[in-house]
């Protein structure tokens, strides 16, 4: 006989008021997958953003947002043996198919989890994949930095942002990060070495010599961003793949521009989970929402004025 769980899910696309608590069959892991019963969920812009219009998301029948997840192995499908009943795992499952972190239990491949760092509970860790990947991705393996180069990081109090810097000083970078100004001592507690007021001065006439910008922005960042790299420099948009001649403008200027796409990653969750074992990653919790108040999550993300992440609390504790 079939069990059911809670979840939540978009009745129809649009604002948060669209997101409501069911009851729907719960998912049984496959060969190679794990069943996690799932402890928290991380809330992202990929989730308001799918939740709106369906995005480039492949959803499922029922909608099930959510691509952070935090919990317990519950079950392993045939063939699994990294981990067994009982296990702790964090990690990014599907992306961007339906992975339904917005629920009580997930299923997905075994190697879209690790093992969940001892030191941080459940809350913790709901708030490190997409984002901790994303970073991770874009600065180390994308702009393939190395220790010593100058990275500029927009948005750096954000969800990614907050993560890139850790992630950029861990490696040996100098950073440089925008934040309005009541966050500049967040910013440096993270270790980054500058931080410019976004609302007070241009950062293109602030900043130069730059080897690699990270922008989570879009619109005209990007192209503004160009003129802060140094020749041979590289900028990673995760917002626009082509905003307004992006790469057009880059290649003229002797630049390498592009847009990237988070994946699923169980090499890069391990080394997410080693520099949080070594006490250089850490996500900052802005606020913590209870499941059947993922609407209310939604409402506070969209107002852009988060530092760090937003988590839902699935099991009490």
């Amino acid at each position: 006989m079939s069990q059911t769980m809670r979840a939540i899910s978009p009745l129809s696309w649009g604002g948060p008021e669209v997101l409501a608590e069911i009851e729907t069959e719960r998912p049984e892991p496959g060969p190679a997958e794990i069943l996690v019963r799932v402890h928290a969920a991380g809330v992202n812009p990929a989730d308001w953003k799918v939740r709106a219009s369906g995005g480039l998301a492949v959803m499922g029948t029922p909608p099930i947002l959510g691509w952070d997840v935090s919990g317990t192995v519950e079950a392993v499908g045939f063939g699994v043996t990294l981990y067994r009943p009982g296990d702790e795992v964090f990690g990014m499952p599907r992306f961007p198919h339906q992975a339904g972190g917005y629920a009580e239990y997930v299923t997905a491949p075994a190697r879209h989890f690790t093992r969940k760092p001892a030191g941080i509970d459940h809350i913790q860790a709901a708030a490190l994949p997409l984002a901790s990947l994303t970073a991770y991705q874009s600065l180390i393996e994308t702009a393939r930095l190395t220790a010593g180069q100058r990275v500029l990081i927009h948005a750096a109090a954000g969800g990614v942002g907050h993560l890139a810097v850790q992630i950029a000083k861990a490696h040996g970078a100098y950073v440089i990060g925008t934040a309005s100004a009541a966050k500049h001592d967040f910013v440096r507690g993270l270790g980054a070495d500058e931080v410019i007021d976004y609302t007070a001065v241009d950062f293109t006439e602030a900043v130069r010599d730059v080897d690699v910008v990270l922008d989570p922005i879009g619109d005209a960042y990007g192209n503004r961003s160009l003129k802060v790299l140094r020749r041979g420099g590289v900028l990673v948009s995760i917002a626009s793949a082509d905003e307004d001649g992006l790469l057009t403008e880059a290649a003229d200027l002797g630049v390498r521009a592009g847009f990237t796409l988070v994946e699923a990653d169980y090499a890069g969750m391990r080394a997410i989970a080693a520099l949080v074992e070594e006490g250089r990653l850490r996500a900052e919790i802005d606020s913590v929402f209870e499941l059947a108040d993922a609407a209310k999550a939604h409402e506070y993300g969209e107002r852009g004025r988060t530092k760090g992440k937003l988590v839902l609390r699935v099991v009490q504790g």
